[in-house]
Protein backbone atom coordinates (compact mmCIF):
# COMPACT_ATOMS: atom_id res chain seq x y z
CA UNK A 1 0.00 0.00 0.00
CA UNK A 2 0.87 3.68 -0.09
CA UNK A 3 2.13 5.44 3.03
CA UNK A 4 2.63 8.89 1.53
CA UNK A 5 1.06 11.22 -0.99
CA UNK A 6 -2.18 13.14 -1.13
CA UNK A 7 -5.61 11.75 -0.27
CA UNK A 8 -6.41 10.89 -3.89
CA UNK A 9 -3.26 8.81 -4.27
CA UNK A 10 -3.79 7.10 -0.91
CA UNK A 11 -7.38 6.22 -1.82
CA UNK A 12 -6.40 4.91 -5.25
CA UNK A 13 -3.77 2.54 -3.83
CA UNK A 14 -5.08 1.64 -0.37
CA UNK A 15 -8.84 1.49 -1.05
CA UNK A 16 -9.48 0.99 -4.75
CA UNK A 17 -6.56 -1.43 -5.17
CA UNK A 18 -7.84 -4.05 -2.70
CA UNK A 19 -11.40 -3.68 -4.01
CA UNK A 20 -10.24 -4.34 -7.58
CA UNK A 21 -8.19 -7.32 -6.44
CA UNK A 22 -11.18 -8.83 -4.63
CA UNK A 23 -13.34 -8.44 -7.72
CA UNK A 24 -10.71 -10.16 -9.85
CA UNK A 25 -10.33 -13.01 -7.35
CA UNK A 26 -14.07 -13.63 -7.29
CA UNK A 27 -13.93 -14.18 -11.04
CA UNK A 28 -10.62 -16.01 -11.45
CA UNK A 29 -9.91 -17.82 -8.16
CA UNK A 30 -12.91 -17.66 -5.82
CA UNK A 31 -11.53 -20.34 -3.47
CA UNK A 32 -8.05 -18.83 -3.07
CA UNK A 33 -7.09 -17.35 0.27
CA UNK A 34 -6.36 -13.63 0.27
CA UNK A 35 -4.05 -12.22 2.93
CA UNK A 36 -4.29 -8.44 3.00
CA UNK A 37 -1.93 -6.22 4.98
CA UNK A 38 -3.90 -3.56 6.81
CA UNK A 39 -2.61 -1.06 9.36
CA UNK A 40 -3.02 -0.35 13.05
CA UNK A 41 -3.66 3.24 11.93
CA UNK A 42 -7.18 2.04 11.13
CA UNK A 43 -7.93 2.03 14.86
CA UNK A 44 -7.02 5.66 15.46
CA UNK A 45 -5.89 6.90 18.89
CA UNK A 46 -5.22 4.28 21.52
CA UNK A 47 -5.49 4.38 25.30
CA UNK A 48 -2.20 4.25 27.24
CA UNK A 49 -1.44 0.85 28.75
CA UNK A 50 -4.45 -0.73 26.99
CA UNK A 51 -3.43 -2.78 23.92
CA UNK A 52 -6.17 -2.62 21.30
CA UNK A 53 -7.98 -5.80 20.25
CA UNK A 54 -9.58 -6.59 16.91
CA UNK A 55 -13.04 -5.90 18.37
CA UNK A 56 -12.20 -2.25 19.04
CA UNK A 57 -14.02 0.29 16.85
CA UNK A 58 -12.04 1.59 13.89
CA UNK A 59 -11.79 5.38 14.17
CA UNK A 60 -8.92 6.53 11.94
CA UNK A 61 -7.94 10.18 12.20
CA UNK A 62 -5.69 10.45 9.13
CA UNK A 63 -6.21 10.00 5.39
CA UNK A 64 -3.77 7.12 5.52
CA UNK A 65 -5.72 5.32 8.25
CA UNK A 66 -9.06 6.03 6.57
CA UNK A 67 -7.95 4.67 3.21
CA UNK A 68 -6.40 1.59 4.80
CA UNK A 69 -9.70 0.98 6.61
CA UNK A 70 -11.56 1.29 3.31
CA UNK A 71 -9.27 -1.39 1.89
CA UNK A 72 -9.93 -3.62 4.89
CA UNK A 73 -13.69 -3.23 4.47
CA UNK A 74 -13.39 -4.12 0.78
CA UNK A 75 -11.62 -7.35 1.71
CA UNK A 76 -13.77 -8.39 4.68
CA UNK A 77 -17.02 -7.78 2.77
CA UNK A 78 -15.93 -9.59 -0.41
CA UNK A 79 -17.25 -13.06 0.57
CA UNK A 80 -13.80 -14.57 -0.02
CA UNK A 81 -11.51 -16.75 2.08
CA UNK A 82 -9.68 -13.67 3.29
CA UNK A 83 -7.91 -12.34 6.36
CA UNK A 84 -6.62 -8.85 7.08
CA UNK A 85 -3.43 -8.56 9.11
CA UNK A 86 -3.52 -5.19 10.87
CA UNK A 87 0.17 -4.42 11.12
CA UNK A 88 1.70 -2.06 13.67
CA UNK A 89 4.67 0.10 12.66
CA UNK A 90 6.97 -2.17 10.62
CA UNK A 91 10.73 -1.68 10.98
CA UNK A 92 13.51 -3.26 8.95
CA UNK A 93 15.13 -3.36 5.51
CA UNK A 94 13.14 -1.58 2.82
CA UNK A 95 11.60 0.98 5.17
CA UNK A 96 9.98 3.64 2.94
CA UNK A 97 11.37 7.16 3.10
CA UNK A 98 7.88 8.36 4.08
CA UNK A 99 8.34 6.53 7.40
CA UNK A 100 10.49 7.80 10.24
CA UNK A 101 12.78 4.72 10.25
CA UNK A 102 13.40 5.01 6.50
CA UNK A 103 13.90 8.76 6.55
CA UNK A 104 16.19 8.68 9.58
CA UNK A 105 18.29 5.85 8.15
CA UNK A 106 18.90 7.96 5.04
CA UNK A 107 19.82 11.02 7.09
CA UNK A 108 22.21 9.02 9.26
CA UNK A 109 23.93 7.55 6.23
CA UNK A 110 24.39 11.00 4.70
CA UNK A 111 25.69 12.61 7.89
CA UNK A 112 28.19 9.85 8.66
CA UNK A 113 30.06 10.27 11.95
CA UNK A 114 30.30 14.06 11.82
CA UNK A 115 30.19 15.20 15.48
CA UNK A 116 28.79 18.56 14.37
CA UNK A 117 25.85 17.07 12.48
CA UNK A 118 22.35 18.02 13.62
CA UNK A 119 19.40 15.97 12.41
CA UNK A 120 16.09 17.78 12.83
CA UNK A 121 13.17 15.46 13.44
CA UNK A 122 9.56 15.86 14.45
CA UNK A 123 7.96 15.18 17.81
CA UNK A 124 9.33 11.88 19.14
CA UNK A 125 7.20 11.64 22.27
CA UNK A 126 4.48 9.36 20.84
CA UNK A 127 4.41 5.64 21.64
CA UNK A 128 4.19 3.10 18.82
CA UNK A 129 4.01 -0.66 18.45
CA UNK A 130 7.08 -1.38 16.30
CA UNK A 131 7.28 -4.81 14.69
CA UNK A 132 10.17 -6.36 12.77
CA UNK A 133 9.37 -6.86 9.08
CA UNK A 134 10.57 -10.47 9.37
CA UNK A 135 7.87 -11.10 11.94
CA UNK A 136 5.32 -9.51 9.60
CA UNK A 137 6.47 -11.77 6.75
CA UNK A 138 6.20 -14.83 8.99
CA UNK A 139 2.68 -13.83 10.05
CA UNK A 140 1.69 -13.52 6.39
CA UNK A 141 3.18 -16.95 5.67
CA UNK A 142 1.25 -18.48 8.56
CA UNK A 143 -1.94 -16.77 7.38
CA UNK A 144 -1.52 -18.28 3.92
CA UNK A 145 -0.75 -21.81 5.11
CA UNK A 146 -2.94 -22.23 8.21
CA UNK A 147 -5.86 -24.51 7.26
CA UNK A 148 -9.49 -23.76 7.94
CA UNK A 149 -11.33 -20.46 8.23
CA UNK A 150 -9.56 -17.59 9.96
CA UNK A 151 -10.89 -14.52 11.79
CA UNK A 152 -11.48 -11.65 9.35
CA UNK A 153 -8.94 -9.39 11.10
CA UNK A 154 -5.82 -10.22 13.12
CA UNK A 155 -3.42 -7.79 14.76
CA UNK A 156 0.28 -8.18 13.99
CA UNK A 157 2.68 -6.25 16.18
CA UNK A 158 5.12 -6.60 19.03
CA UNK A 159 2.41 -6.16 21.65
CA UNK A 160 4.47 -3.43 23.30
CA UNK A 161 4.28 0.36 23.01
CA UNK A 162 7.70 2.02 22.71
CA UNK A 163 8.51 5.75 22.63
CA UNK A 164 9.39 6.84 19.10
CA UNK A 165 12.38 8.57 20.68
CA UNK A 166 13.74 5.14 21.62
CA UNK A 167 13.65 4.05 17.99
CA UNK A 168 15.42 7.21 16.83
CA UNK A 169 18.22 7.00 19.36
CA UNK A 170 18.56 3.24 18.89
CA UNK A 171 19.06 3.63 15.15
CA UNK A 172 21.56 6.44 15.78
CA UNK A 173 23.56 4.10 18.03
CA UNK A 174 23.68 1.42 15.35
CA UNK A 175 24.91 4.05 12.89
CA UNK A 176 27.64 5.26 15.25
CA UNK A 177 26.16 8.75 14.98
CA UNK A 178 28.12 11.30 17.01
CA UNK A 179 26.02 14.38 16.28
CA UNK A 180 22.73 15.54 17.75
CA UNK A 181 19.11 14.56 17.17
CA UNK A 182 16.92 17.63 17.48
CA UNK A 183 13.20 17.26 18.14
CA UNK A 184 10.52 19.73 17.10
CA UNK A 185 6.81 19.89 17.82
CA UNK A 186 4.32 18.42 15.37
CA UNK A 187 4.44 14.90 13.97
CA UNK A 188 3.85 13.67 10.44
CA UNK A 189 0.42 13.78 8.82
CA UNK A 190 0.32 9.99 9.01
CA UNK A 191 0.93 9.86 12.75
CA UNK A 192 -0.70 13.10 13.86
CA UNK A 193 -3.30 13.02 16.65
CA UNK A 194 -2.23 9.54 17.74
CA UNK A 195 0.02 9.67 20.79
CA UNK A 196 -0.30 6.00 21.78
CA UNK A 197 -0.60 2.87 19.69
CA UNK A 198 -0.25 -0.72 20.87
CA UNK A 199 -1.82 -3.91 19.53
CA UNK A 200 -3.02 -6.96 21.42
CA UNK A 201 -1.60 -9.84 19.35
CA UNK A 202 -3.08 -12.73 21.33
CA UNK A 203 -5.67 -13.52 18.64
CA UNK A 204 -2.91 -14.11 16.07
CA UNK A 205 -1.21 -16.45 18.53
CA UNK A 206 -4.43 -18.46 18.89
CA UNK A 207 -5.43 -18.51 15.23
CA UNK A 208 -2.02 -18.83 13.57
CA UNK A 209 0.37 -20.00 16.27
CA UNK A 210 2.31 -16.80 15.55
CA UNK A 211 4.23 -14.65 18.00
CA UNK A 212 6.84 -11.96 17.34
CA UNK A 213 10.39 -13.25 17.61
CA UNK A 214 12.52 -10.17 16.96
CA UNK A 215 13.16 -7.20 19.26
CA UNK A 216 13.16 -3.57 18.16
CA UNK A 217 16.95 -3.61 18.42
CA UNK A 218 17.04 -6.60 16.04
CA UNK A 219 14.91 -4.67 13.56
CA UNK A 220 17.08 -1.54 13.81
CA UNK A 221 20.27 -3.56 13.30
CA UNK A 222 18.81 -5.15 10.16
CA UNK A 223 17.59 -1.78 8.87
CA UNK A 224 21.00 -0.17 9.32
CA UNK A 225 22.84 -3.10 7.73
CA UNK A 226 20.56 -2.87 4.70
CA UNK A 227 21.06 0.91 4.56
CA UNK A 228 24.83 0.46 4.35
CA UNK A 229 24.46 -2.14 1.59
CA UNK A 230 22.16 0.00 -0.53
CA UNK A 231 23.67 1.51 -3.66
CA UNK A 232 23.59 5.34 -3.34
Amino acid sequence: GATGGDAVHLAEVNARGPAALCAALREAAPTARLVHLGSAAEYGPGTPDAPVTESAPACPVTSYGATKLAGTLAVTSAALDAVVLRVGNPVGPGAPVASLPGRLAGLLRTSGRDPEAVLRLGDLSAHRDFVDVRDVARAAEFAVTTPGPLPPVLNVGSGTAVPVRELAHGLARHAGFRGRLEESTGGSARSGQVSWQCSDVSAAARALGWRPEHSLDDALAALWAATLERVP
